[in-house]
């Protein structure tokens, strides 16, 4: 079992603790450790010590925090210092199947906003998925709705365009079959750059900078500068801390995110988001989730 400590924990990238898990993530916290198996091998355990000393930042990612609201006291007065990648969209039910209704998660937002302060909210409006049932006027129209709901709770919007994944490409071939054809960028670029200019400008419009996530496409010229979502230099300004600087060798080439680790686990989001690149059978999520212990080590036994 190789010891992980002192650095940045990501809560996480492989589901949404917060949603579904922000009891088993307390009651880590309380324990102060927490064992995560190799997603490729999982006779490989990692042990990452979630002890205030050794956790530097904690980033959550999540469309719906609001499960763990009654929790953040008991951080704070550890004194954790986190932020939060919240994703937003207004996708048909067809491709975001398990989503709460919008008006609840622009609530569930600004409370948090208005809890934490702006700067700690990211608004994440990715992946944007171009289909003939989701053209760019689509985007432009609910990016803008929710632009103006979120102006003063967030200074940032991070945005990304759909990637294909081997886990996603059975689930969009069918969404394909019942929705139209899916648009591939590279084939429609005047078309996508009038779209990025157009969020660039809205999200400006409403006091938001707008920053690329992963992005292989060069969106700069567009009103979009390569962000990162674990940022060092965003956690220096919200908490004066100097992190690693160096980028995290297990992410994408494109991928600008320093160092963390990872404490969740693959196909345990009840979500059901088509595009999801994490979840490889929303069968096995279910049980995952049925069969999950809130008092393990490790997300899954």
């Amino acid at each position: 079992m190789v010891y992980y400590g002192c650095m940045i924990i990501s809560a996480s990238r492989r589901t949404d603790i917060p949603a579904f898990y922000p009891r088993w993530f307390l009651e880590r916290i309380r324990a102060g450790y927490c064992t995560v198996p190799n997603p490729f091998n999982h006779s490989q355990v990692a042990f990452i010590s979630l002890a205030p000393k050794d956790v530097e930042v904690i980033v959550f990612w999540s469309r719906n925090p609001r499960p763990l609201f009654s929790y953040l006291p008991e951080l704070d007065s550890r004194g954790f210092h986190y932020y939060f990648h919240f994703t937003l969209l207004d996708y048909p039910i067809l491709l975001d199947t398990n989503n709460p209704p919008l008006v609840a998660r622009l609530d569930t937002f600004r409370r948090l906003a208005e809890r934490l302060r702006p700067q700690r909210v990211i608004w994440r409006y990715d992946p944007i998925v171009l289909t003939d049932t989701t053209p760019p006027d689509f985007h432009a129209e609910r990016f803008s709705h929710i632009a103006k709901y979120l102006r003063g709770y967030t200074t940032r919007c991070v945005i990304s365009l759909l990637d294909f994944y081997w886990k996603t490409h059975s689930r969009m071939k069918g969404f394909v079959q019942r929705s139209g054809s899916i648009w591939q960028p590279e084939d429609n670029v005047s078309k996508l750059g009038i779209l990025v200019s157009n969020l660039a400008d809205t999200a400006k419009c409403n006091g938001m900078e707008i920053v690329s996530c992963a992005e292989e496409i060069d969106l700069c010229a567009y009103g979009v500068r390569q962000g990162k979502c674990i940022d060092d230099a965003l956690i220096s300004e919200l908490f004066g801390l100097d992190v690693s600087h160096s980028k995290d060798p297990g992410q994408r080439k494109v991928c600008n995110c320093v160092v963390s680790r990872d404490i969740g686990m693959y196909d345990s989001c009840l979500f059901g988001c088509q595009y999801c690149y994490a979840t490889s059978s929303f069968k096995r999520a279910r049980m995952n989730y049925m069969r999950h212990d809130p008092y393990s080590p490790s997300l899954l036994s």
